[in-house]
């Protein structure tokens, strides 16, 4: 089923389309959007009514046909309605649904965490990650390690130690607390006020090099400044948190292992945990496993979501070391770590992370991944000689484009022309989905993509890029 080409621009019938219309009118007198200006809905922003996923393509109600480009929100790993997964979750199903996890356990949870552990990132000389602590989501598993961090000093009657670094143009999540150490502006502005006080250091993006400049150098300039930081704010911060290797939200921007080294060792020297939000870079999407991998480090607390169950249902896991964990076993319940959700540790998404797991291990899908990687390459740089496009970059399973006036970096498009937009709209009209962030084009297909499909992307990518800047 997965591997099946299709001609995507394959026109509905009148009855399928108006079947579709149907739905488009029943979603909008109902649903509100995330992330969305509804008033751009139905006009300037198309409405896609999905019928169904079958491995890299998404199926509309008018048969129209997708190739998700973006593994929907990167939560896909394997494909949509991988037959494995599904079977493992109706499997669960049937024999326990949900379960209080204050006081009960059960076997997925207890597995998955087990599994989770013997794959974390490990670091030579350093305590490993010994404890699993389940959430719904992304921005719950930040929230939870951002508490985790901050009670674990107070525990400790280290009191003046409230403050956490961030960088500059990083994305955690949409909650309050994560919201917080995020620098965003679309997202944060408005929220400022309700926000708790970070410290936001230089971002180690490779992109901001200064001429002749290497990405080790510019990694180097930015971890220098964060010791800065850490001068001025002695014994102040709790933690830092970063996104390994690539910033997502922020354009995916890509920076230099070597940093995340030189923030291991400034934490360790300044007495501060360091939070790894792999959320978004974990199970594979950078080339390894995990992120942190790449630098040969471990972080005191891992931030867990997306792919953990390979895109079928949300789940968070925070891993941390016992040291952290040891840091709440007291007498006092109010040194007990007291967080929770209803649904911590949900069997049915265990279930689902664990087929996932099982799956990189009968596939060999990270050794399968390095072979599509290196074609992702080649496809994508024809398309680096466009007039308008000033970068492309590349971290394992994603490829980003960075279109600018002229192919500039300093001289972006005038937001009134709305680049990105125009840009999506004529990747959809092809058969692929495209969602840009800004004027930021890029590829993250589920791992399950074939040849076929990396063309169709590829030739897709390079209309909607023409179209999109004809107008500059």
């Amino acid at each position: 089923m997965h591997g099946r080409t299709h001609e995507p621009r394959m026109l509905a019938d009148p009855a399928a389309a108006q079947a579709a219309a149907r739905w488009r009118e029943r979603d909008l007198a109902v649903l509100w959007h995330p992330c969305t200006q509804m008033r751009e809905h139905p006009g300037v922003m198309p409405l896609v009514p999905v019928e169904r996923g079958e491995g890299a393509w998404l199926v509309g109600r008018d048969g129209r046909r997708y190739l998700d480009g973006i593994s929907s929100w990167w939560t896909n790993l394997h494909g949509h309605a991988e037959p494995r997964i599904a079977a493992a979750i109706a499997r669960q199903a049937g024999t326990l649904e949900q379960v209080i996890l204050a006081g009960f356990s059960h076997a997925p949870a207890v597995e998955l965490a087990e599994r989770l552990l013997a794959i974390a990132p490990r670091q030579a000389g350093r305590a490993p990650l010994a404890k699993v602590f389940y959430a719904d989501n992304g921005s719950a598993g930040v929230e939870v390690a951002l508490k985790m961090a901050f009670h674990w000093f107070r525990n400790r009657g280290e009191h003046t130690r409230t403050k956490f670094v961030a960088l500059e143009n990083g994305y955690h999540g949409e909650t309050l607390g994560a919201l917080a150490v995020g620098d965003i502006p679309l997202y944060r502005r408005i929220y400022a006020p309700l926000l708790a006080e970070a410290l936001f250091a230089p971002s180690p993006d490779a992109y901001l090099a200064r001429p002749g400049e290497s990405a080790a150098q510019c990694a180097a300039r930015a971890a220098d400044a964060l010791a800065d930081l850490f001068d001025r704010h002695p014994g102040e911060v709790c933690a830092v948190i970063v996104e390994p290797r690539l910033q997502c939200a922020g354009g995916m921007r890509m920076h230099d292992p070597a940093y995340l080294r030189r923030v291991r060792e400034l934490c360790d020297a300044n007495g501060a945990f360091l939070v790894a939000d792999e959320i978004a870079t974990g199970f594979g999407r950078t080339g390894t496993m995990f992120a942190c991998e790449q630098a040969g480090i471990s972080p005191d607390l891992l931030c867990l979501s997306k792919g953990l169950t390979g895109g079928f249902l949300p789940l968070a896991a925070v891993l941390a070391t016992q040291a952290v964990y040891d840091g709440f076993l007291d007498d006092s319940r109010e040194r007990a770590f007291l967080h929770s959700h209803s649904y911590t540790g949900n069997p049915l998404a265990c279930a689902a992370a664990l087929a996932s797991l099982d799956i990189f291990e009968t596939d060999g899908v990270l050794d399968r991944n390095r072979g599509t990687a290196a074609r992702m390459t080649a496809l994508a740089a024809p398309l680096a000689a466009h007039p308008h496009v000033a970068e492309v970059r590349q971290a394992g399973m994603v490829v980003a484009f960075e279109l600018a006036r002229g192919g500039n970096r300093d001289t972006p498009f005038d937001p009134g022309l709305r680049v990105g937009l125009r840009a999506y709209r004529a990747a959809l009209e092809r058969g692929v989905l495209l969602r840009p962030l800004g004027d930021v084009l890029y590829w993250m297909p589920p791992y399950c993509v074939d040849e076929a499909q990396l063309q169709l992307l590829a030739a897709a990518t390079a209309a909607a890029i023409e179209e999109a800047t004809a107008c500059a």
